[in-house]
């Protein structure tokens, strides 16, 4: 996946604020990739074109080879649910959902039969480092860095290409912020390549390499120190 020259304009009024101004950036399989900068700063909105959730106001966005910003929205919702998959800070679980129902929800698309869907989960909850005693749970009886390992479940039940995280560590305490850290690390030791916002220094350094972006454009690219890698401290 790569962006180049991306420009995202948001306009209210006669008011233009610039989110992002000409931003390029190459992701390559197997990588795993922080973007950290101040609020505002442009990275929420990076991520959000690189999830083609949002389309670039200038610019392209390329997904093997082709770019993807030019499509319709039923062909990138296809993309979304077959190449990318995601972790959002508040979780994003369907509490009157089960666990396991909540995992399913990207391969129902697919017109999985139920069976196999049953199986995938299983595979993908304890890929993420949980529990099968989970699965007929509801998302509010598991504390919060239960959740989140739910959520990555959810993101890697598909066998997504890239997944997604927008500050997966934000809600949660220093313990259950290292286990969420060790299961991304583990994901991308198999394969997964992973683009990670995150405002913790503890958390980028987990990761190899650093995107420092602000005011809508990348300023640094910086090479991590494991040694303050919170899941090695």
């Amino acid at each position: 996946m790569s962006v180049r020259d991306v420009v995202k304009i948001y306009r209210v009024g006669n008011v233009v604020t610039y989110g992002l101004r000409g931003v390029n950036l190459n992701i390559y399989q197997g990588d795993f990739i922080a973007i950290m900068g101040p609020s505002g700063s442009g990275k929420t909105t990076l991520l959000n074109i690189l999830g083609l959730l949002d389309k670039p106001t200038k610019g392209s966005v390329y997904i093997d080879g082709i770019d993807v910003s030019k499509l319709s929205d039923r062909e990138l919702a296809k993309i979304r649910n077959l190449k990318l998959g995601f972790v959002f800070q508040h979780f994003n679980l369907i509490n009157r959902l089960t666990v396991l129902e909540n995992i399913e929800i990207p391969l129902i698309a697919r017109g999985i039969p139920k069976q196999k869907r049953v199986e995938l989960a299983k595979e993908a909850l304890l890929k993420a480092g949980g529990e099968l005693s989970w699965l007929p749970k509801k998302p509010l009886q598991l504390s919060g860095g239960q959740q989140q390992r739910v959520a990555i479940a959810r993101a890697i039940v598909g066998s997504p290409e890239i997944i997604l995280a927008d500050e997966p560590t934000g809600n949660l305490d220093v313990n259950s912020s290292k286990i969420v850290v060790k299961t991304f690390l583990e994901l991308n030791k198999h394969g997964h390549t992973i683009v990670m916002v995150t405002h913790n220094p503890e958390v980028a350094h987990c990761t190899q390499k650093i995107y420092v972006i602000r005011d809508g454009t990348i300023v640094n690219i910086v090479d991590p120190d494991p040694s303050k890698c919170i899941a090695y401290t």
